[in-house]
């Protein structure tokens, strides 16, 4: 193995655990969510009090994308240890955040390489890990962007969401408005299309009949691949979520599973729900 010359760094919306970051050696840049009148960090407040306050607050919260200092102070910290920094991001459709980070890379002459995952969550963050495994096994800057290239093409995420209030209140709703129709009782489930950009797969009445379409998406992701990478997120639905991973892991050959909280960022705008990410293997 050679040795390692790429720093890898990402945005909290990633919804990479401290652990998970620590593992891959990803810094992770929070953006901040505003709730009641008090800003958090990302990953500073715990889902449940944040689901408190929100239920509380009579607005719905805001989220900030991180400041250009912000991301230059963090490619400095990785450039002090690494030769180059790649950094990953999530969908530019959805957020300004990429573009705080790439004011921040022109500061440092090519040494700091952004890219656009086209996802969120965990859509961002398996890709994310292959970066980081990537650079770990001594990969120079250019093959950890095509290993990202890849892999933002093979990764797939749904989200299932309980109400609409939220996305359709803070105006991300997009394409999936053509799924309202007054219907906010049903559960809606949405992924991200080939812009980044909110995309509607279904919608459906009853949670089990949701969790079994959630199913049935993650066969058609997976096409002919019996083995994969999966993970499963949960905002205040962690029975949902355990019943999707043993649904998955009863089906496939689960190279690993990723079970984990969606932070504030992103429950700000989907409110309460589940979602899977697949990255299936050959």
């Amino acid at each position: 193995m050679s040795a390692r010359t790429v720093g890898i760094v990402t945005d909290s919306t990633s919804d990479i655990t401290p652990e998970l970051a620590a593992e891959f050696d990803v810094e992770v840049v929070p953006l901040s969510v505003t709730v009641g009148g008090t800003t958090f960090q990302d990953g500073t407040i715990t889902q449940r009090e944040f689901f408190e306050r929100m239920a509380a607050a009579p607005e719905l919260p805001t989220t900030s994308q991180p400041s250009v200092g912000t991301f230059v102070e963090a490619y400095e910290r990785a450039l002090s240890r690494y030769a180059e920094v790649v950094s990953v991001h999530i969908s530019s459709a959805l957020s300004g955040t990429i573009e705080s980070a790439r004011e921040a890379a022109k500061r440092f002459g090519g040494r700091v390489h952004v890219f656009d995952t086209l996802n969120l969550a965990w859509g961002e963050a398996l890709q994310v890990i292959e970066a980081a495994k990537a650079a770990a096994a001594g990969d120079p800057a250019a093959r950890v962007l095509e290993v990202l290239e890849e892999a933002r093409a093979a990764v797939k995420m749904v989200v299932g969401l309980d109400k609409l209030d939220n996305l359709a209140k803070g105006g991300r709703i997009g394409k999936v408005s053509a799924l309202l129709g007054g219907l906010l009782d049903l559960k809606v489930l949405i992924t991200t299309d080939a812009r980044g950009a909110f995309e509607a797969v279904a919608r459906v009445r009853g949670t089990r009949a949701a969790l079994d379409r959630t199913i049935a998406w993650v066969a058609e992701q997976m096409g002919a691949s019996d083995r994969g990478v999966f993970a499963v997120m949960h905002a205040l639905s962690e029975d949902k979520a355990r019943y999707l991973a043993e649904r998955i892991a009863e089906r496939y050959a689960v190279e690993r599973m990723y079970v984990v909280e969606a932070g504030p960022v992103i429950t700000a705008h989907t409110g309460t729900g589940w979602g899977v990410a697949v990255l299936p293997r050959t």
